[in-house]
């Protein structure tokens, strides 16, 4: 049975390719902001890029458009389905969890598609943040049914999920893991200390967009933020760079995780939300902003 569940998103008409430089490591300072209330200055002269796959920036473009925010959508990765996927629908047709962990918006994606193909099991769920859970509030009301969010740790991060995830004493507690092939195994290092037996499957990966507009890249490189949502594309934007050293932006990402792979390719300004999401992600965007606001007036 082949699936086809995730859509590629692709820029058409090819153009010659940019020279790329060797990355540098470079002094760095990182920010972590908090929630804030609505900006409190005007960016309508600020442009900010949007990078997720087309179709999937709209939510973050219309929240910063009622400020006043353009946006300029460079898709800078496509998801890809793997293997595992059909495995996913077969084990949840088949075999009952005590939990399932889903550690992005774009796994939760994949893995309620893979739901509906496998009969829409009873199942219960661990989200690693608020961003995650959010795409199973939205689902569907007969979705929710079936589908409990029962635990989201008091940390976004794989490794306080691990640490966090509840277990009932001694008993064996099964555990499905489906992620992308570019996950970390922090998650399975820290419940297998622990005593839970967990099966990871990859069901997608993420690549960069094979071809890039040009044009649309040269109005990037000269806007205040740029806003990403995963390492892969922290690491597909650092390679367009022609000189990342020099790059004068900042890099608004959607959670620690992202903003953590940001900094180990040397970006300079950094951000990132205390607390995951939607909301958090565009307060973070708006303190880039202001920050960027006072530096260009000094």
């Amino acid at each position: 049975m082949k699936l086809s569940l995730l859509s590629l998103s692709t820029i058409l008409s090819p153009p010659p390719q940019l020279h790329h430089n060797h990355r540098r490591s470079i002094f760095f300072q990182s920010f972590k902001v908090r929630a804030s209330s609505s900006p409190a200055n005007s960016f309508s002269n600020h442009r900010v890029v949007v990078t997720r796959e087309r179709g999937k920036n709209d939510k973050l473009i219309a929240a910063l458009a009622k400020h006043g925010i353009n946006s300029l959508e460079l898709p800078l990765i496509q998801h890809k389905q793997l293997p595992d996927l059909e495995k996913l629908v077969s084990l949840l047709s088949a075999t009952s969890f005590d939990w399932i962990i889903i550690t992005s918006p774009e796994a939760a994606l994949v893995f309620l598609q893979a739901w509906k193909a496998a009969g829409t099991p009873n199942v219960k769920v661990a989200a690693v943040g608020t961003g995650t859970s959010t795409i199973f509030h939205d689902a569907s009301p007969s979705s929710k049914q079936f589908i409990e969010v029962a635990f989201t740790p008091s940390k976004a991060t794989g490794k306080v999920l691990a640490s966090e995830l509840p277990k009932q004493g001694n008993e064996r507690c099964n555990v499905l893991y489906p992620a992308s092939a570019k996950a970390s195994h922090d998650i399975e290092e820290g419940l297998s200390k622990r005593g839970f037996h967990i099966t990871r499957l990859n069901t997608y990966t993420t690549e960069p967009v094979q071809h890039v507009d040009q044009t649309i890249l040269q109005q990037a490189l000269s806007a205040s933020v740029v806003a990403v949502a995963s390492p892969s594309a922290v690491g597909a934007w650092v390679d367009l760079l022609p000189e990342p050293h020099t790059w004068e932006g900042s890099v608004a990402c959607i959670g620690e995780t992202t903003a953590s792979a940001a900094r180990k390719l040397g970006l300079t300004n950094v951000y990132h939300p205390s607390t995951p999401g939607l909301h958090g992600w565009v307060d973070t965007i708006f303190d880039a902003l202001r920050v960027h606001n006072r530096l260009s007036n000094v």
